[in-house]
């Protein structure tokens, strides 16, 4: 009976050993929460409850996180590995974490993502990667993100994203790219991104938007361009914007202020559904003259002056084209007169 009595208490142990929590970690079994945040780990700790649903690991030294380092938790929606001085995510890491919906991965120092990244986390809804060390996006590494809303991959090192690297993520509604090394808005890239509401590009080192870079993006709210190397613009790569209305930020560019440029301002204003926020703080940076001085300010004095030029030189060359009619009449009415008048003296001479 005694012997009986021990197997069974020993058997109620091992059966609740998924329910205890980590040393240093606090665990609130009301709200299946688990506080491992700072706790100086430098591996995912053994023992995490299986019915965890929030695990915070943000603050502590991991360096890299092993395959299957979060076998079991089935029940995590949220997990917070911020601030952990990541450098490299392993294949299959975040495997078994099919129901996750959010993952935090900013302030790290992970310079790219495994080809598998992505492979268990379809029902992942907001990811965060800020402020990491990304220098490109490649084709697999987000492709299973079917049902991600917001991307956050600002302030990384990202100077390509490959064309199609972008294509799975159907439903998403944010993506944060501002502060990074893109030098271009290329065709195809966007795409997929259908339900796109929110794209902050601003302070990259982007020179040039292709013509049908934007034209999928029927639900464009807001598009962030501001503090970029855009000198100029195409009215038409704004036009193909079929969107109910979005708002474009367009300052801190180094913008060379013609009459060209203040026609394309003027269309974008004029266009109902395009809104430009920050217009008054829209300068010029050159010509010389006009550099510091805002587009809105010198806009219409850029069309008088080029059309005051294109007035003199059309009225030079008229001037010029009358004075040439005038001197051949002329010299035609005096080679006919000196004709005529040789004429009259060979009749008299007969």
């Amino acid at each position: 009976m005694f012997s009986a009595i021990v197997l069974l208490l020993l058997a109620l142990s091992l059966a609740g050993g998924s329910n205890r929590c980590p040393h240093l970690c606090l665990c609130y079994e009301s709200s299946d929460l688990v506080d491992c945040h700072a706790r100086g780990f430098a591996q995912v700790p053994h023992s995490l409850p299986h019915g965890t649903w929030l695990l915070d690991l943000g603050g502590n030294m991991f360096t890299e996180l092993r395959g299957h380092s979060f076998a079991g938790l089935w029940s995590l929606r949220i997990l917070v590995l911020s601030n952990s001085g990541l450098q490299l995510l392993q294949p299959q890491a975040l495997n078994s974490l099919s129901f996750l919906e959010k993952l935090d991965l900013s302030h790290n120092e992970l310079p790219q993502l495994p080809p598998d990244f992505s492979q268990s986390l379809s029902s992942l809804r907001v990811l965060r990667l800020d402020h990491n060390s990304l220098d490109r996006l490649g084709l697999r590494s987000l492709e299973r993100l079917e049902n991600l809303e917001k991307l956050d991959l600002s302030h990384n090192r990202i100077h390509t994203v490959e064309l199609g690297a972008l294509r799975g993520l159907s439903r998403l509604r944010h993506l944060y790219l501002q502060g990074n090394r893109l030098e271009a808005v290329q065709e195809g890239v966007l795409t997929m991104l259908l339900g796109l509401e929110v794209l902050l590009l601003g302070h990259n080192n982007i020179s040039r938007i292709e013509t049908e870079a934007l034209a999928s993006l029927h639900s464009l709210s807001l598009l962030g361009l501001e503090g970029n190397r855009l000198r100029h613009l195409r009215f038409k790569t704004f036009l193909n914007l079929h969107t109910p209305s979005t708002h474009l930020q367009l300052a801190g560019n180094p913008w060379s202020c013609d009459c060209d440029l203040h026609r394309v301002f003027s269309k974008l204003l004029s266009v109902r559904h395009l809104h430009v926020d920050d217009y008054g703080n829209v300068t010029c940076h050159e010509p010389a003259q006009l550099a510091g001085a805002s587009l809105a300010w010198v806009d219409s004095q850029l069309c008088v002056a080029e059309t005051a030029t294109v007035l003199v030189i059309t009225v030079t060359v008229l001037v010029t084209v009358v004075a040439a009619v005038v001197m051949a009449e002329r010299n035609r009415k005096k080679s006919h007169d000196k004709a005529g008048a040789e004429t009259e003296s060979d009749l008299q001479e007969k």
